[in-house]
């Protein structure tokens, strides 16, 4: 083996599914980013694709809010989320997500009276649907089966 056909040695960190597991961007603390003119706090209804989503604003209105670019693969946003939306002044119906609150930003956001109470945060239940699908009423007989 002559020492220039030596295979390259490798140098990189690894292949493209190597920052999987960290999300760096959650685990630093950031200051709570209170919204300013021309925005509103909203919760996401519904995923519809397309980095778009269904989502209620708190002032009341439902709103087609779309995931912006910066967002798009670094912040994953789900349904229930708490997040921050910028009005577009032309069109009414359409929102610009330009951030997302964790938990404990959203928790902290209804004690400084930013979000109304009646804001559900325990992501699992979006507009009052429970998970409770116990049914009373279905009885079984062995004799029947």
């Amino acid at each position: 083996l002559h020492s220039d056909d030596v295979m390259p040695k490798n140098k990189g960190k690894g292949g493209k599914n190597r920052r999987r597991g960290k999300n760096e961007n959650e685990s630093e603390k950031r200051e709570l980013v209170f919204k300013k003119d021309g925005e509103e706090y909203a919760q996401v209804v519904k995923m519809l694709g397309n980095s778009n989503t269904e989502a209620q604003c708190f002032d009341g209105v439902k709103r087609l809010a779309h995931i912006r670019g910066k967002l798009r693969k670094k912040v994953w946003i789900t349904q229930g989320d708490i997040v921050l939306v910028s009005l577009r002044d032309y069109e009414d119906g359409k929102c610009d997500i330009t951030m997302r609150y964790s938990t404990e930003e959203a928790r902290s956001l209804k004690q400084y009276g930013e979000l109304p109470e009646n804001a559900k945060i325990n992501e699992t239940e979006v507009l009052g649907v429970a998970e409770d699908s116990d049914d009373p009423d279905v009885e079984f007989d062995i004799d029947d089966i």
